[in-house]
């Protein structure tokens, strides 16, 4: 299991892939909120021989906007399987290609309004990718992929070694 990850302020975390019983959960921005009764977590599982996220019904609404009016949207759906990404730089540590995709999912759908929480624990392998939120830039350094590995006997994220801002 790795330990806990870095946050990077104004930034959204993604991953490529995720390992089979990953479980992660939904978090409304400010000044939006989870409409009432709505589970927020999705998790990796197999259906029908393939990973897929599988998703329950999810959404965030603007509190300034009253419950009883403001639209639904029915998020009633599993993810197909992403296409295999070759990659030509060479992989360092534990490299996730190997793996057989059967066992991983890809990135999960984006919600309007919402990012996706760190509840989850990661493993070994995992790639995660930050992205500045709408109306903040990615500032120098600009590397924004962190990797969990095994180095030295220890277990470690990467830097994702980027900050984001909104200076003019």
């Amino acid at each position: 299991v790795c330990p806990r990850l870095q946050r990077i302020e104004f930034a959204d975390i993604t991953g490529e892939k995720y390992l089979l019983g990953t479980k992660l959960y939904y978090q409304c921005d400010r000044g939006y909120m989870r409409r009432s009764g709505q589970y927020e977590g999705i998790r990796c599982e197999r259906v029908q021989q393939i990973a897929s996220w599988v998703y329950s019904k999810f959404e965030c609404i603007d509190e300034k906007i009253l419950l009883s009016t403001a639209p639904t949207m029915e998020l009633n759906f599993t993810q197909k399987p992403e296409r295999k990404i070759q990659s030509s730089a060479p992989q360092r540590g534990e490299n996730i290609s190997e793996f057989d995709q059967k066992d991983f999912c890809g990135p999960p759908k984006t919600i309007p309004h919402a990012s996706l929480s760190l509840r989850e624990q990661y493993y070994v392998g995992q790639v995660l990718h930050f992205k500045c939120q709408s109306g903040y830039d990615k500032r120098s350094p600009t590397s924004g992929t962190s990797t969990c590995k095994k180095e030295r006997g220890k277990i470690i994220w990467t830097s994702p070694d980027m900050r984001c801002t909104n200076d003019s």
